[in-house]
């Protein structure tokens, strides 16, 4: 392939701006799909949970043909908690497109990738999306994207960004809102023109880099990397420079180049390809291919530390191994370990005290996606509240501070407001216009645990939050988590309607009739700060008398849905989270300050 008509673009942007989307669109209107040719919405979003959930959680690649040139596309997560992600898949592009909001604007994920982008030096093309909003606002957003890279002392000839507005959705872009157009193809045009094709030399020493890993069930772990250097071929002896500095041979027995959502098998990559490579079996991120007469391994790459810790460790309910199929520590171990072979971000270690392991990540969402993920594999286990990784300098204790940013309508400020000062929010800055409130605060990451539900709660599901790691600072004092206790059950049983009916008044409750729970089990929120230990099962004492009185019907209120997000934010310290593949359980810690 012609070095100089191969461009690699990666496409950043804040959660839910339009990227996977867009690729769609670039994808389809390519030509490398059949007319007659089913094609899935969201076509890179392959996981089931980020079909779930709408949002990209790992990077993919992929390609299309434009006129006579290949253009390689890197779609990345867009949520600050997987920014480890973007990070590392920079390092295979040479220019990105930076998607944003019409209406919305830059957005703190957006300051966090371009933050990421600049620092690579890599020339960027601003794609101004859904311009098809009623309330777009297009001019407005490329003065705040101008904004953005003043501040954050982009070089005077970035500051010279070409702009392209699109629909991804309706499928057309524009380089000007005056003009009509019904393609993508002034998205091609510029990534050809305004991107340079990948540097590097054919003739010098092979140099590829690992940024990515997938997974064939045929062939095992594939590695996915820029050729920078040389010609790589299959079976032919190379070299691998580990993460510790080692060097050692192997041979790559597969090579596969992407054509649009696709692996087509090839006989070897020229420099500047984007590929995966089969033929390591213990490939990781960040280790170098390289020739074995002269090798040249290339820089690791710079992750930023974890914010947020959680224990994992194993299952010891009364209800332990009945629903999962991996539940020993030793199973919980291997995945761990596999999965930080795959995400650098994420830091395992054993726990010092008792069986388990200390799993640090970037988030709340980071960490509940990875639970997620085992407990549909089969694995069962517990976790213990999230902890803020603290820092210590001079002699003084640092905790991690979040930018957070709100949009809320005008009415229910005041109740964020005063729910962000308990959590030792500062407001940096407050903006109204047509009724909507716009609230950026500096807050501890600690001040964020749970704060989304209650949130939710009380902007009544129509407020929107966003936020992104700022830096560390210091120690901001207590928060607390939770004002209210528990109710706990007293003895195995199984939940009666009666029962529950009688202790809607003690609290709310978050199990429906006729599941069977077990000693220490949580069951519901008591309206006092104590917990209260409850028999669940207690049920209505017969007698041959009938009275119009004690005879009402028993009327419950629906459980409150806890998902496994709210789970984890909502227990305190001597609590758990017991995670199986077919419950989410709250329950006391069995040495917990509590009797049965």
């Amino acid at each position: 392939m012609d070095q100089a008509k191969i461009r690699n673009v990666a496409i950043i942007a804040h959660v839910d701006h339009g990227k996977t989307t867009l690729v769609d669109q670039l994808f389809r209107q390519s030509g490398m799909f059949r007319s007659n040719q089913a094609v899935t919405e969201r076509l890179m979003d392959s996981m089931d949970l980020e079909k779930e959930r709408g949002i990209t959680i790992s990077s993919k690649n992929g390609s299309y043909n434009f006129k006579d040139y290949w253009i390689n596309i890197i779609d990345t997560p867009g949520h600050a908690d997987f920014g480890g992600q973007v990070e590392r898949v920079l390092r295979m592009a040479d220019g990105c497109l930076l998607l944003v909001d019409a209406q919305e604007g830059p957005m703190p994920q957006t300051y966090f990738v371009l933050k990421k982008a600049l620092a690579n030096s890599l020339p960027i093309i601003v794609v101004i999306n859904k311009i098809d909003k009623p309330a777009a606002r297009c001019d407005w957003a490329v003065d705040q994207v101008f904004d953005l890279f003043v501040k954050l002392n982009a070089p005077d000839e970035l500051l010279e960004f070409p702009v392209v507005y699109a629909s991804a959705k309706q499928g057309y872009a524009l380089r000007t809102l005056d003009e009509k157009n019904s393609n993508m193809d002034p998205i091609s045009e510029m990534i050809v023109s305004a991107i340079p094709a990948p540097s590097g030399s054919i003739d010098a020493p092979l140099q590829m880099q690992v940024n990515t890993i997938d997974y064939s069930p045929y062939l095992g772990r594939l590695g996915i990397g820029k050729v920078v250097n040389g010609t790589l071929k299959i079976n032919r002896d190379i070299a691998v420079s580990r993460r510790d500095g080692s060097i050692s041979p192997i041979r790559i027995s597969k090579i596969f180049r992407f054509e649009a959502n696709e692996k087509i098998a090839v006989s070897e990559a020229c420099t500047g390809e984007i590929v995966a490579v089969a033929g390591m079996e213990d490939v990781t991120v960040g280790v170098t291919f390289t020739d074995p007469l002269d090798p040249r391994p290339l820089p690791l790459i710079e992750i930023d530390p974890p914010t947020l810790s959680m224990n994992f460790v194993p299952n010891d309910s009364p209800f332990a191994g009945r629903e999962g199929k991996y539940v020993t520590s030793r199973h919980i171990e291997e995945r761990l370990s596999r999965e930080t072979l795959a995400d650098v971000a994420l830091h395992v270690q054993p726990l010092t005290e008792g069986v388990g392991y200390k799993v640090s990540g970037r988030g709340e969402l980071h960490l509940s996606i990875l639970i997620e993920k085992m407990r549909r594999e089969g694995y069962e286990f517990q976790v213990t509240r999230p902890q803020v990784i603290m820092k210590e300098e001079n002699g003084k204790q640092l905790e991690p501070y979040e930018e957070l940013t709100i949009d809320v309508d005008e009415q229910y400020q005041g109740v964020v407001i005063e729910k962000l000062g308990k959590q030792k929010g500062q407001m940096l800055e407050m903006h109204n216009a047509n009724n909507m409130a716009k609230l950026i605060y500096k807050i501890p990451t600690r001040g964020l645990l749970g704060f989304r539900s209650q949130f939710m709660t009380d902007t009544k599901g129509m407020g929107i939050m966003n936020y992104v790691f700022a830096e560390y600072g210091p120690y901001a004092g207590e928060i607390t988590n939770r004002v209210n206790g528990v109710l706990i059950v007293k003895e195995p049983c199984t939940t009666v309607a009666y029962a529950l009916f009688n202790l809607q008044e003690r609290g709310r409750i978050f199990l429906a009739p006729g599941i069977d729970v077990y000693t220490g089990q949580i069951i519901g929120e008591n309206t006092r700060p104590a917990d209260m230990v409850v028999n669940p099962a207690k049920g209505k004492k017969l007698t041959n008398m009938r009275a119009s009185g004690s005879d009402e019907a028993v009327t419950l209120t629906p459980p409150r849905p806890m998902s496994l997000e709210d789970c984890i934010a909502y227990i305190n310290d001597d609590e758990l989270v017991e995670v199986t593949p077919a419950s989410i359980r709250l329950r006391k810690r069995k040495n917990g300050n509590w009797k049965p």
